[in-house]
């Protein structure tokens, strides 16, 4: 068992927002990375893929995503499975949002028309 203190967690800020990773390989040897979202309002993400599977629960807020040709809208409560290699984009609403995201650690974040995959640091 381990156990990662509040002091250990590790933040990452964007412009888009705030990610806080709670628990990663770097922080509590797992093969799954945990990490909470703070997004600005009216925000909108890049456009990008992940070569994994995340789960996304909103804990408070709204967003609406575009994946791939379909657009979803999500709020307080609600919890969105995002599939492996889908284009995505994610919007914030009026007042932001905040977010509990997991997903297999390394999973690699792509741009379209980029060769180039990053794992992001939240997922490290």
């Amino acid at each position: 068992m381990t156990l990662i203190h509040h002091t250990d967690t590790r933040r990452t800020e964007t412009p888009s927002g705030v990610m806080t990773t709670l628990a990663s390989p770097t922080q509590g040897d797992t093969g799954q990375a945990l990490w909470h979202v703070r997004i600005h309002p009216g925000i909108a993400g890049p456009v990008h893929t992940i070569d994994a599977e995340q789960i996304w629960t909103v804990l408070t807020g709204q967003f609406t995503i575009a994946l791939d040709d379909t657009t979803i809208a999500a709020a307080e409560g609600d919890t969105v499975v995002l599939r492996a290699n889908a284009t995505r984009q994610v919007v914030a609403g009026d007042d932001g949002f905040t977010a509990i995201v997991t997903g297999p650690a390394g999973s690699r974040a792509r741009t379209p028309g980029s060769d180039e995959a990053v794992v992001p640091p939240w997922i490290a």
